[in-house]
């Protein structure tokens, strides 16, 4: 990622530098070379404590530390990286002749400076980090293992230095409110921290402080400057005791507090750097974290496991205080090229001194001198313990690529390698929290002397409780013998009593039990005869049936034969006169052709027509006679017999005369009763008879008499099978043609049955039906409010997922009558106020689909549109959605002319319209 949008706010394209390939000669000389750290450098392991029985009050690390060249655990030495920005928009100007003045090497974590074209000096750093290094690798290299040592328990330091304008605040300080990706060190180190303690058992509190002019200032209490620094002559801890330390408690609460210290740092603008900082900013993060020993974690397993009966033994909690420092350096300038002048010279000057002092004290530590110089700035004072302290310290030294500055970037370079040679002495900050055992101690004893004082009262009460209830004992088993007296004397006289009734019960359920056996042979005998006189008379009635059926077909089918015998004798006449006729002869030979082909097929069909005649025939008798034991039903003229039989004639005598036939000679309550069967086929057929029944508007009103609407509504809702509910949901649709039968429909709960229907279905047919019932129920006045509230323009807005353009067609359609509807309630003055296909966002849709290829579709939203258009509250609505270019459309090119008139009237006579016209300088 690139490194980019430092703290001037100027954004800074990424990319690869162009490098001169010249080669580098042999006795190049190499300066501060440091050997390669292992590979252990990358992956540390974590210090391991001493016990807690080690005599001595401080505890020292005992495990490898981060540079992997310590096994000893007690001094490690400062890891730096450094950092390479990118060109500026200023240097991708100024020296786009130029090759950068560095050379990175990150896989062998070597950097080479160039001091001419064909010399170069080479360098070996801890981590090499180059221009497009991102943020969060920046992070887990540099600050990570520093956090993790924070969190263990140990001091640690996270230093960004280099020249002015070069990313240091960029890599520590960035908050990465526009992008999450550029939130530097200080915001991802408090994350990893929130996530690694206890909100209950530790604590995080921070401090923000900047070095201004040999000055400390508290950057959240601006009022508090020349803050004095502390040592602690027993230890060399270095303290600031007059600064604002903040209680952390979640990571939002940590970016205010960084924002408001960016706010009061000093900042300047200088030819280096717009918006260039002016003091150190130094982040304190001190972390309090409770442990638990190896004693108390035995303790707590003895507590809670089973048959731990001893009393409880007390340890004295631990805990571990790391200070994580985070210093984000003021950049070195030289005064000819920052042009700083007046009070920004004497800032500069302020900085390099304080910079000059640091190098000073790293120069003598990593000689290993015996006076190291660090009284000379309070810069050297607050940092005494990251160089040469106890302290866990990572450096970030950032440079810049172009070869004007090449004298700073070799200063930063020399400052990082004399760096690399510091040891520190690196101790684990642990001790007992004597307080925290105190406050447990009091908490305990007083819950022990509450519990002994309940304790006596309850065995005082206890005693008194006992002697009443053995007063009590004595009493009820006194009472108890006489009443067992009694009741003994009872039950001697009621079982003789009983005795008596058992022997006379007896005697009469064997007189029932014979008359019970003599009536059932006489029931079974009277049951065989009558089954048997039905299968006869059935058998007898069915023979007389079919045998006058396949007369009948008999009868037409030798017609049709001599009908297609005189066919053919014209055809061959036609034929043998072919050449003598003209074009009229011709005309009617292929007449007769066609006649012939047609009367072929039909009588193809009656044959096929009479073989399952037949074949149906066969079934039936077959099923009447398996269902013998079903006496009410076996007749020829049950609902289901019949049903069969005019199936067996629809190819003869067409579907509608059948179905009459079928009405006549059955009954509708017959057919409804159907509804209900147990077989899936009889259902079918049954819902199909009725769904053409309703179809004739003269079946209608007799269908609604006896129930057939609120059958159909009930197989709508219990039936899973798609066939019935798309046939049930037809017959609805005609009946809803009704206005009469609209209402019922709709106070029995049709709505909600049929939007859930729609939503079930899979079948397009069968949210074509429903969704033409819920449009008929649109064309109400009446029911507008009631339909809207239960859900049906909802309803019929989700069937737009099936696509289909029959479904489409019917949408359109629902949603043209309801708009239609309001439309005239507004004429009349009955309604007020915003449509409601508007709340219920049909809009888009019907703005989408007001060109649609389809026909009806599109006929049907263009009148829609017209209708929701002549409410002038509806206008603001149609024009924010962009209704009004598809009015202006309809009333252009509308292929109907009624439509195409109202949409030209509505749009004169909407003032809304009109301004928005003339605003776009279009007019009607």
């Amino acid at each position: 990622m690139a490194f980019a949008n430092y703290r001037n706010g100027s954004s800074i394209p990424s990319r690869t530098p162009q490098r001169l390939d010249r080669p580098i000669p042999v006795n190049s000389t190499v300066k501060f070379s440091v050997p390669s750290p292992p590979s252990s450098a990358s992956s540390p392991t974590r210090p391991k404590s001493l016990s807690p029985l080690q005599p001595s009050g401080k505890r020292h690390s005992t495990g490898s530390h981060r540079n992997g060249t310590d096994d000893s655990g007690v001094s490690g030495r400062v890891r730096v990286a450094v950092r390479l920005r990118p060109r500026n928009a200023e240097e991708l100007v100024a020296d786009a002749d130029f090759a950068d003045c560095v050379e990175l090497q990150p896989e062998l974590k070597r950097l080479k400076l160039r001091k001419n074209n064909w010399d170069c000096e080479t360098y070996q750093f801890d981590e090499v980090l180059t221009e497009t290094a991102s943020q969060k690798r920046v992070y887990e290299v540099v600050a990570k293992p520093v956090v993790e040592s924070v969190l263990e328990g140990y001091n640690g330091t996270i230093m960004a230095y280099g020249q002015t304008g070069t990313g240091k605040t960029f890599t520590l300080g960035r908050l990465g409110e526009e992008d999450t990706s550029y939130r530097g060190i200080m915001v991802r180190a408090m994350e990893d921290i929130l996530v690694n303690i206890s909100p209950d058992e530790d604590s995080i509190t921070v401090s923000y402080l900047q070095l201004y002019m040999e000055t400390l200032q508290d950057l959240l209490a601006p009022e508090r400057d020349n803050i004095p620094i502390m040592e602690d002559p027993r230890t060399g801890d270095v303290s600031v005791p007059g600064a604002t330390f903040v209680e952390i408690r979640d990571q939002s609460c940590f970016v205010d507090l960084l924002q408001r210290g960016e706010v009061n740092r000093f900042a300047a603008n200088t030819k280096l750097n717009t918006e260039s900082s002016r003091s150190h900013a130094i982040l304190m993060v001190n972390v309090r974290k409770a442990i638990m020993t190896k004693r108390e974690r035995d303790l707590h397993l003895i507590e809670n496991g089973a048959g731990a009966h001893g009393a409880k033994a007390l340890c004295v909690p631990m805990i571990r205080k790391g200070k994580l420092v985070v210093v984000d350096l003021a950049g070195s300038e030289r005064i000819h090229k920052s042009g700083s002048e007046g009070h920004a010279l004497e800032e500069a000057k302020s900085i390099n001194l304080s910079l000059t002092a640091l190098g000073k004290c790293v120069n003598a530590l990593a000689e290993a001198s015996s006076h190291v110089p660090t009284r000379d700035s309070k810069l050297t004072r607050l940092l005494r313990d990251s160089f040469g302290g106890t302290a866990r310290t990572s450096l970030v030294i950032t440079i810049g690529p172009s070869p004007r500055h090449r004298g700073e970037t070799a200063s930063t370079i020399m400052f990082g390698q004399r760096a690399m040679k510091v040891e520190n002495m690196v101790k684990l900050k642990e001790e007992f929290d004597y307080k925290s055992l105190c406050r447990k101690l009091e908490a305990e004893l007083d819950k022990l002397i509450a519990e002994n004082e309940r304790q006596a009262k309850l065995m005082v009460d206890s005693e008194e409780e006992l002697e009443r209830r053995l007063d009590e004992a004595r009493a009820c088993v006194c009472e108890a013998e006489n009443k067992l007296a009694n009741v003994l004397e009872t039950m001697a006289v009621e079982r003789l009593k009983h005795q008596k009734e058992h022997m006379e019960a007896v005697q009469k359920l064997d007189m029932e039990r014979v008359e019970r056996e003599r009536m059932e042979k006489e029931l079974s005998h009277r049951e065989r005869n009558q089954v048997m006189q039905l299968e006869e008379e059935l058998a007898g009635l069915v023979k007389e049936k079919l045998h006058d059926e396949i007369s009948s077909l008999k009868l037409q089918l030798e017609n049709e034969r001599q009908l297609r015998e005189h066919a053919e004798e014209q055809l061959r006449g036609a034929q043998y006169s072919e050449q003598k006729s003209s074009a009229g002869t011709v005309q009617r030979v292929e007449e007769g052709v066609k006649q012939k082909e047609k009367l072929e097929e039909e009588i193809k069909h009656l044959k096929d027509q009479l073989l399952q005649l037949s074949f149906e025939a066969d079934e039936t008798k077959k099923a009447l006679y398996k269902s013998g034991s079903c006496r009410n039903s076996i007749v020829l003229d049950s609902p289901m017999n019949m049903q069969k039989l005019n199936q067996s004639n629809d190819g003869v005598n067409g579907q509608r005369a059948t179905i009459a036939r079928l009405f006549e000679q059955v009954g509708l309550q017959k057919i409804l009763s159907l509804l209900d069967s147990e077989d899936l086929d009889v259902r079918v057929h049954a819902v199909k008879v009725v769904a053409n029944l309703a179809a004739e508007e003269s079946n209608q009103e007799k269908i609604v008499e006896v129930g057939g609407l609120n059958s159909l509504l009930m197989l709508l809702q219990s039936s899973e099978d798609e066939t019935i509910r798309r046939v049930a949901a037809g017959a609805i649709a005609n009946l809803a043609m009704n206005e009469i039968n609209q209402e019922l429909i709709v106070s029995q709960g049709g709505i909600d049955l049929l939007s859930r229907t729609a939503d079930d279905a899979l079948d397009p047919q069968t949210i074509r039906m429903v969704a033409g019932a819920i449009a008929n129920l649109c064309g109400n006045d009446k029911l507008q409010v009631k339909l809207r509230d239960e859900g049906g323009i909802k309803a019929l807005l989700r069937m737009v997922r099936c696509r289909h353009p029959d479904v489409l067609a019917q949408i359109a359609r629902g949603i043209a009558n309801f708009a239609k509807c309001e439309s005239r309630g507004v004429a009349q003055g009955l309604r007020t106020g915003r449509s409601l296909l508007i709340d219920d966002g049909a809009l888009p849709w019907i703005v989408a689909n007001a060109s649609n290829e389809g026909s009806p579709i599109r006929r049907h939203i263009e009148l829609a549109l017209c209708h929701l258009a002549q409410h002038e509250e509806n206008a603001k609505d149609l024009v924010a959605g962009g209704a009004l270019w598809e009015l202006i459309r309809i009333s252009r090119e509308c292929s109907r002319e009624d439509i195409q008139n109202l949409a030209h009237c509505t749009l004169r006579a909407s003032p809304t319209f009109q301004s928005e016209l003339r605003r776009l300088h279009m007019f009607q």
